[in-house]
């Protein structure tokens, strides 16, 4: 069984759109039996009195426009936002950020990444360097751009070249 835990800032926009855009790939895959696909925040600004957010509307539409949420296993009306735990270091097997700042902060609450788990989602689909020797780059961020479409082909993109690093 392959765990993947996918990591934004509020766990209502970049890391459940991955979190179901993976879902439906292993589905179509049928290998989705294979698979533990969850997503996270490292904040706990989307989560009241221990009740997370859903996925912010404008990413549920976002996901329904490419048909996704449409089978018991790609629903995601039930989801709601959750912070990022200690224990999920050692449960998953990755832990796939959205942007530097979630890859820092996911360290802050989980300590270092001493097993190499914690990467940058489309760091499987670059072999770029930035500056900072970081490979890959940031899923583009909605709640600030308001472009769903830009965060939904970069999640697709790096969720499918993930896919791809683990056959």
């Amino acid at each position: 069984m392959i765990k993947v835990l996918f990591i934004c800032h509020g766990n209502i926009c970049r890391s459940p759109m991955a979190e179901f855009v993976l879902k439906d790939m292993v589905e179509k895959h049928g290998i989705k039996d294979q698979f533990e696909i969850a997503s996270a925040a490292t904040s706990t600004e989307e989560i009241w009195n221990g009740v997370g957010n859903p996925i912010y509307p404008p990413a549920q539409k976002e996901l329904r426009k490419h048909g996704i949420g449409k089978t018991p296993y790609t629903n995601f009306s039930g989801k709601r936002a959750r912070q990022i735990t200690k224990e999920d270091y050692q449960y998953y097997d990755y832990l796939l950020c959205a942007d530097y700042a979630n890859v820092r902060n996911t360290m802050r609450i989980t300590g270092p990444d001493t097993d190499n788990k914690i990467h940058l989602l489309l760091d499987f689909a670059d072999d770029t360097v930035d500056s900072q020797d970081h490979r890959g780059r940031s899923i583009a961020d909605p709640w600030y751009s308001g472009d769903f479409t830009a965060t939904y082909r970069d999640v697709y993109e790096g969720c499918n070249a993930f896919l791809q690093s683990l056959t």
